[in-house]
């Protein structure tokens, strides 16, 4: 059976996408065009009741919620493609840990900037001076551990690529394309290196050349 991935142009749904490539399972993607609403369409609130990406329809089992999506398949299929979880239950627990963090500590802000800097005029948002001041100092509060984390480590729970290193890929890719804010990236230097490590995975580099952002 086919997985179908709803939203594939938009960040959280490339998670997903990433983790299928790596785990080399087959998929589909279906078009929901969030500017024009249809992610508040009965048919889509079916599948996802808060009406937002992504969601994944496996034969006749549903799941939503990103992070959620891409520990099932990584469990589902760990002896298949690449491990993203760690070889011991320790090092799933450092995994866990950093996919913690990035829902937690690196996400907030990282989506609060680039709704106000990008997103702002597809969504008639007036942009707000002192939430992107604020969310750019808690990211060089919480890169400033990262830095720390990953002058110890090629990866953030350790010498191996995992879904904590993957869960980063749209929210950095946002600060360092599409935002103007690589300096937060490149002002650190084991962060900067992680960032072209992880950017450069081929998987990576096909999702971004099947599926666009739309801004």
């Amino acid at each position: 059976m086919v997985v179908k991935v709803y939203g594939p142009t938009y960040g959280s749904p490339k998670r997903v996408l990433v983790c299928l490539i790596e785990k080399q399972i087959e998929f589909e993607t279906v078009d929901v065009d969030l500017f024009k609403g249809e992610h508040k369409e009965p048919e889509f609130l079916k599948l996802q009741p808060f009406g937002v990406l992504p969601v994944i329809q496996d034969g006749d089992y549903t799941l939503y919620e990103s992070r959620a999506i891409l520990r099932y398949y990584a469990e589902k299929y760990k002896n298949q493609g690449t491990d993203l979880l760690g070889k011991t239950i320790e090092e799933r627990g450092l995994v866990e840990q950093w996919l913690e963090v990035e829902a937690h500590n690196f996400h907030p802000p990282a989506f609060n900037l680039v709704m106000h800097v990008l997103f702002a005029p597809f969504l008639n948002i007036i942009p707000d001076p002192k939430v992107i001041e604020e969310s750019e100092e808690k990211l060089r509060k919480v890169l400033d551990i990262y830095e720390e984390r990953l002058s110890k480590t090629k990866y953030l729970a350790g010498d191996f690529f995992s879904l904590a290193d993957l869960s980063h890929l749209p929210g950095f890719h946002f600060l360092a394309n599409q935002t103007g804010r690589v300096s937060l990236i490149r002002d650190r230097k084991h962060v900067s290196a992680w960032w072209d490590d992880i950017s450069n995975r081929p998987s990576w580099k096909k999702v971004l050349e099947l599926y666009k952002f739309p801004v």
